[in-house]
């Protein structure tokens, strides 16, 4: 495996990971797959300086394969706000569930959050000025197969999940798979679309490729004993969180109760609110749902508790 460092990590046949330490709120990682005479880049990052340098990293290889296509694996910002410094021509692939969620949250729209106390606890390391929204020209629903350079690429719909249009980018001459935000490692998944169902189900999708190597939106590259642990985490707050709603435990309580001293050591705890809150409105589907902010102002909270 490679190391956790920051910058770019060479795979073998001509793959690379971006890695961002620590894969923190917002760090999140890239992929690059180069071929005679062209590459695709698998997700942009948070900001600008963030894309730039990655950009850079990769001239090396961009400069003799360059840039001819890209793919974002889900809508959050952290994997699509650098789209703008992609070349034109360039085509962006995503689903089409995804799309929607990048313009349900737009750049402006982090950055006037970045402007109160809540966003700079944080996004405070990322500068949210000056992006515009670059949206995939390309849609697709289920599966989509890519010719990159004579290299085949699939792109496979996973979601809704973690988001409302997770996918991933299988590269099957390579035995790689790039997951987007379907894989953690080291920090909490976050689950802001759901049904738990359906992560599980995607991570049993990823394992049966028995890729050598798997390089996740957040953390270290890993193997199948990444998707294992993200699977037993989900498993464990899904139980936990039913015997609560089942006693009648509002969701706030119940993600202050639950012990999650098994997964202790891994980053951003906090998303057990999030998570909890997911799950309710899965187990009560006349449940509304709490708006984002609201819900960075409550793990903000478990943060100051736990």
């Amino acid at each position: 495996m490679a190391s956790y460092t920051k910058g770019l990590h060479e795979l073998g046949d001509g793959l690379y990971a971006y890695l961002q330490p620590d894969g923190g709120w917002g760090w999140s990682n890239a992929g690059l797959v180069a071929a005679d005479g062209t590459s695709l880049l698998v997700d942009t990052l948070f900001d600008l300086k963030c894309a730039r340098e990655m950009l850079e990293s990769m001239r090396a290889i961009t400069d003799r394969s360059p840039i001819g296509a890209a793919m974002n694996t889900h809508g959050n910002g952290d994997h699509c706000f650098g789209n703008q410094l992609l070349p034109a021509q360039a085509p962006i692939y995503a689903t089409a569930r995804a799309a929607e969620e990048m313009r349900e949250a737009p750049p402006e729209l982090l950055h006037m959050l970045n402007q109160t106390e809540l966003g700079q606890a944080f996004f405070g390391d990322f500068d949210f000025e000056g992006i515009e929204l670059r949206e995939p020209s390309e849609t697709f629903d289920g599966s989509l197969d890519v010719d990159v350079g004579g290299r085949a690429v699939r792109f496979m719909e996973l979601g809704p999940a973690h988001t409302g249009g997770d996918a991933i980018a299988f590269v099957p001459d390579a035995d790689v798979v790039f997951t987007g935000d379907l894989l953690f490692i080291g920090g909490t998944p976050i689950m802001w679309a759901g049904p738990v169902q359906n992560w599980l189900d995607a991570c049993a999708r990823i394992l049966e490729f028995g890729a050598r190597t798997l390089v996740p939106g957040h953390g270290p590259i890993t193997d199948d004993s990444g998707v294992r642990d993200v699977q037993r985490y989900l498993e464990y707050v899904r139980d936990e969180a039913r015997k609560r709603f089942d006693a009648g435990m509002s969701a706030a309580d119940a993600a202050d109760d639950i012990d999650i001293g098994d997964y202790a050591d891994w980053g951003d705890r906090e998303r057990i609110v999030v998570n909890v809150e997911s799950l309710y409105r899965e187990f009560d589907p006349s449940r509304d749902a709490t708006p984002p902010p609201a819900l960075f102002a409550a793990m903000a909270e478990w943060r100051k508790r736990h």
